[in-house]
């Protein structure tokens, strides 16, 4: 077995004889050589550019929560407002990057709209080109996504301390309301002894204005009740929002499973048109073949008999 032989050399003196046969320089000689050493940088393409921008944001939405994180779950740090602003900034961080990737999705069905009969693709694009993309465009959803779910279990944290806060106190005032009320009754009852010295227009004040009292108590322990049903679906709603985060990625996974099963659909229909042109040519090359030998057989059998 022969050596293999470096021809690396030979390749440069072929390239200088070319250089000098189109009339090169000395300077632009010594650049396409020094082209061969050191490679210039890869060019990143608009989407890729955006892509990593992206990510970027999202990395840095991470971070963001990671340094906040015991600032928005412990009560002694910070107050109400400031954990509202921590809240808001991150909504704000997630909302511009589902609009980054947004803008991602639409450049590349623009780019599939380009496509012919068939999704054919043009000089611009291809098949894998664009399964790619659709690849990246999962992986950021992906990653904003389990961004999502951790603050979404930060905030369901918030609430349910802010439930666990309200409920001893609302029992609290239900059993100091409850005091309240039977104090002026217990003082009515030892007033209502010597009942020369009361008057019957006192009494009839009196009692109107523990009704008063009463319709009051009435009224705060339903409102009392409906902040806390209130605060309970906030809960709910926000737990029900994460599950349909999770359903919408789960979608997104089957769509690219679809896609990737519709760019091979597509090909089979490709190499299915070749076959069938292939078999329509073997088709005619046979059935001529089959006229020719016909041909030949009957004019072989007259010839045979002539000569006979």
């Amino acid at each position: 077995m022969s050596r293999a032989r470096d021809r690396t050399e030979d390749f440069k003196d072929a390239v200088r004889h070319t250089c000098h046969s189109l009339g090169y320089d000395e300077a632009k000689l010594a650049s396409v050589m020094a082209s061969f050493i050191i490679h210039k940088p890869w060019q990143r393409s608009p989407f890729s550019k955006a892509a990593l921008k992206t990510l970027e944001s999202i990395g840095e939405l991470e971070q963001f929560l990671l340094k906040h994180r015991k600032d928005y779950t412990d009560l002694h740090r910070t107050t109400e407002q400031e954990r509202d602003s921590i809240e808001h900034e991150v909504s704000s961080f997630i909302k511009t990057c589902q609009e980054q990737i947004d803008v991602l999705k639409n450049s590349i069905n623009e780019e599939e709209s380009s496509k012919g009969w068939l999704g054919i693709a043009s000089a611009k694009s291809n098949a894998d080109t664009v399964a790619h993309k659709h690849g990246v465009v999962l992986i950021l959803s992906e990653r904003l996504h389990s961004v999502s779910a951790q603050f979404d279990q930060l905030r369901a944290v918030r609430f349910q301390d802010a439930i666990n806060r309200a409920i001893p106190r609302r029992k609290l005032n239900r059993v100091a309301k409850k005091e309240s009320a039977e104090t002026p009754n217990l003082g009515d009852m030892e007033l209502k002894e010597p009942d020369e010295i009361r008057s019957e227009p006192l009494r009839v004040q009196q009692q109107l204005l523990d009704d008063e009292t009463r319709a009051l108590q009435v009224e705060l322990t339903s409102l009392l009740d409906t902040v806390q049903e209130t605060e309970t679906r906030m809960v709910e709603m926000s737990a029900l929002n994460h599950l349909v985060s999770t359903h919408v990625l789960q979608q997104a996974q089957q769509i690219e499973h679809l896609y990737v099963q519709a760019v091979e659909a597509t090909m089979n229909v490709e190499l299915g048109n070749k076959e069938l042109s292939q078999a329509i040519q073997r088709n005619n090359s046979s059935r001529t073949f089959l006229l020719l030998f016909l041909f030949v057989l009957t004019f072989s059998i007259l010839f045979l008999d002539w000569y006979s």
